[in-house]
């Protein structure tokens, strides 16, 4: 896959996507029609590079945590999508950005034209070829799905302050000993390695825009990390609660749901 745009050095012209395996460029006498490539016999291949190039910053924005870089994954809990047949399904791998599926969060706030850029990079990225997908065909695969609503933000009031109280409880018996009292990443031992943040500036840095179950997911496959899933999924989501408490977030009237679909619709965003 050649892309068109600006190279490190801000110099235009057609490179390699990352990832891609090396194409032979076809050069296309007057006609400005962009980068065109012959692929590999019996590959498929993105007709659009743009959507390419789209994909791949939604990947890395809100795929690459638990998939990696390179598609490589983190079996069990998070399978490879380099190599993957099953992506050739196009209108399967739709639905489950949209619903999600096992451990994989659902992303309903993306629209047919994102869903449609994000298939067609990890079905086309690292060794795939399986083909691109359009915003039509996205949106086609999209129409038996309920929509579960608008999206909320994180500041929106969407737990309750008994359920920070009880996250408070099961963070300080399976939490606090690595992350901190004060949620800073600073341990109580003061010989173990300093773990990421749970609140405040560089987490909302680092989790500004994706959705309540990407964090819900990526934490109960991974957390506590000597023993991952050790906890319920309640227990999980009732720390978040207590996170976005100690945070600064307001309480509400309604609890966090222990269900990725339910917290697909809340939002971490900065202030």
């Amino acid at each position: 896959m050649l892309i068109s745009g600006p190279d490190r050095r801000g110099r235009r012209g057609c490179r390699r996507a990352p990832g891609a395996p090396p194409l032979k460029l076809i050069v296309v006498g007057a006609l400005s029609i962009g980068c065109l490539v012959v692929p590999p016999a019996g590959a498929a291949q993105v007709d659009d590079a743009a959507r390419f190039e789209q994909g791949e910053q939604l990947y890395a924005e809100h795929c690459a945590r638990c998939h990696g870089a390179s598609g490589a994954g983190n079996p069990p809990a998070f399978p490879a999508l380099s190599g993957n047949a099953r992506l050739d399904d196009a209108a399967r791998i739709v639905r489950i950005l949209n619903q999600g599926n096992g451990n994989m969060p659902p992303f309903p706030a993306l629209t047919a034209e994102e869903t449609a850029a994000l298939a067609s990079y990890v079905r086309n990225a690292w060794t795939n070829a399986f083909g691109g997908v359009t915003a039509g065909e996205a949106a086609a695969a999209l129409e038996a799905v309920a929509d579960a609503g608008p999206a909320a933000s994180v500041w929106d009031g969407v737990f309750t302050e008994a359920q920070a109280a009880r996250g408070r409880e099961a963070y300080s018996g399976a939490c606090s000993f690595c992350h901190g009292r004060r949620l800073n990443g600073a341990p109580d031992d003061p010989d173990m390695r300093s773990t990421p943040p749970l609140v405040r500036a560089r987490f909302l840095r680092e989790w500004d825009g994706r959705s309540l179950a990407t964090l819900f997911t990526y934490t109960r496959q991974t957390m506590p990390e000597d023993n991952p899933g050790s906890m319920t999924d309640q227990e999980f989501v009732d720390v978040i609660a207590y996170m976005l408490s100690f945070g600064g977030m307001p309480a509400g009237d309604d609890e966090l749901p222990p269900d990725p679909l339910g917290l697909a619709h809340i939002v971490i965003r900065q202030r």
